[in-house]
């Protein structure tokens, strides 16, 4: 009896410590949803213990509001937990004949495996593999098959198309994320030109430039589809002696521009390709030269979640959608396969609204708890725990939380979000007093605006680590 009366006295002391961090937790966290960017808006969130799952502050956690790119945690989720980290994704290069004696084929064919990380410096190295296996000439001219995917390219909940490089086209044989660079550097003084450049230099590119030198007029740079090219329209004003201006766009044939860039890189290793570009499956009597395998899911996993990559996030659902049912995958499989992997973890579902992997989608709905659901599954993961939490931006270091949350700096692991009306933050934060929280705050329709709405986020998860 004794010992259980110790037992049941440890037990309440503990039970009372809890109660009292938890009291102290949610007075800190209720003054922050006063603040201007949480004040007058829409806001939900919730926090919990990572090891118990103790609720310690809830503000209308079930309620579903627009996420923005924290659904991208869902997304990571269902897709380290379908595919494994150490998952390539594969990209099949294949000739109509064997190789010549001179290393020449006809047809040099490139199948899409839906790699969502397959950039111009992977393209180097794919062509370099060629060349070490003793290609040395493509006489006929490309083969391009990506049919792994359907042939949706923009998902319609987005609504029209932009030219944004967030709103890059989604392929199964894409490149550099279906997006380009274009500089805009003023002379030196005033008399001379600007200098304009795209990034990469492809001759898939046709420049119209438009800049002067001297006037308001802000930078525009527009691009449209010529056929097999893209025309690139830059226009506006700059002012001679001031920095350079780089400005991202997505092109809208992912497909043709990662042919020309392979074209490039196998130029660059002195492989000549002759012919032109064709669309088309992959023929079964063509023989494969290279089963190129990408960066593993765990290093695609931190792109998406650091820099918040719509593209590599609409790749996955794809991905998994062709995975659970086979190609083509698309949006439709893609998202049912989604939900089932986290119905399968256990993750709760009450109130989600997923119509894309990214946040694109305006009518994307989900609840603080279920996000916190699924970070602490994940946490609780061998298999994957590890790859999700060091795939999320670092508060004050790096990824989309390098420059905010610097009240936190080192203390908390969160997946950001951001479109016009919504602002997010879910992740993990470590408190004062050693223990390991999992949090979730989403923000909308803020009176004050958006980027107080991104204060007040950080300032919650500031409040958090006290």
């Amino acid at each position: 009896m004794r010992r259980l009366s110790a037992a049941a006295a440890v037990a309440a002391v503990v039970l009372a410590a809890t109660a009292a961090r938890a009291t102290e937790i949610d007075q800190r966290l209720a003054t922050v949803l006063r603040q201007p960017g949480c004040r007058g808006a829409k806001v939900a969130a919730l926090v919990v213990d990572a090891a118990s799952g103790a609720e310690l502050f809830a503000h209308d956690a079930e309620t579903p509001l627009a996420p923005a790119s924290n659904m991208k945690v869902l997304t990571a989720v269902a897709a380290l937990a379908a595919f494994g980290p150490a998952h390539q994704f594969t990209t099949t290069v294949a000739s109509d004949r064997p190789l010549d004696a001179d290393g020449s084929v006809g047809v040099l064919a490139l199948r899409g495996g839906g790699d969502p990380a397959l950039t111009s410096e992977e393209l180097w190295r794919l062509a370099a593999d060629l060349q070490r296996r003793g290609l040395r000439r493509v006489r006929d001219g490309l083969l391009l098959d990506d049919s792994y995917f359907d042939g949706e390219r923009w998902n319609p909940a987005w609504g029209a198309p932009s030219a944004r490089a967030y709103h890059a086209p989604v392929s199964a044989l894409t490149a550099n994320y279906g997006a380009f660079s274009v500089e805009i550097a003023p002379p030196a003084r005033a008399g001379l030109p600007a200098r304009v450049s795209i990034d990469p230099p492809l001759p898939f590119f046709a420049l119209s430039d438009a800049v002067r030198v001297g006037g308001d007029a802000p930078i525009s740079v527009e691009r449209d589809s010529d056929g097999g090219r893209e025309r690139v329209r830059v226009g506006g004003s700059v002012r001679a002696g001031a920095a350079a201006t780089t400005v991202q766009r997505s092109v809208t044939d992912p497909v043709r521009y990662t042919a020309a860039l392979l074209r490039l890189q196998l130029a660059a290793l002195g492989i000549a390709v002759e012919g032109p570009d064709r669309l088309g499956p992959l023929p079964p009597d063509y023989r494969e030269l290279l089963a190129y395998r990408g960066q593993p899911l765990r290093d695609i996993a931190a792109l998406l979640m650091k820099w918040s990559n719509n593209n590599i996030a609409e790749m996955l659902v794809k991905n998994l959608g062709a995975r659970a049912s086979g190609a083509p995958g698309s949006w439709a499989s893609g998202i049912a396969a989604v939900r089932a992997q986290l119905a399968a973890l256990g993750i709760e579902q009450n109130g989600l609204s997923m119509l894309d992997g990214s946040g694109l989608a305006a009518a994307d709905r989900v609840t603080p708890r279920t996000l916190v659901s699924a970070l602490r599954v994940a946490r609780a993961s061998f298999a994957f725990g590890a790859e999700l939490a060091a795939a999320l931006p670092i508060a004050g270091r790096d990824g989309t939380l390098a420059h905010r949350a610097g009240g936190a700096l080192d203390r908390a692991r969160a997946k950001t979000g951001m479109i016009n009306g919504v602002a997010s933050l879910s992740g993990y934060a470590r408190a004062g007093d050693g223990r390991e929280l999992v949090f979730s705050i989403l923000n909308n329709e803020s009176p004050a605006g958006d980027l107080a709405a991104v204060a007040c986020n950080d300032a919650f998860v500031e409040a958090l680590v006290q």
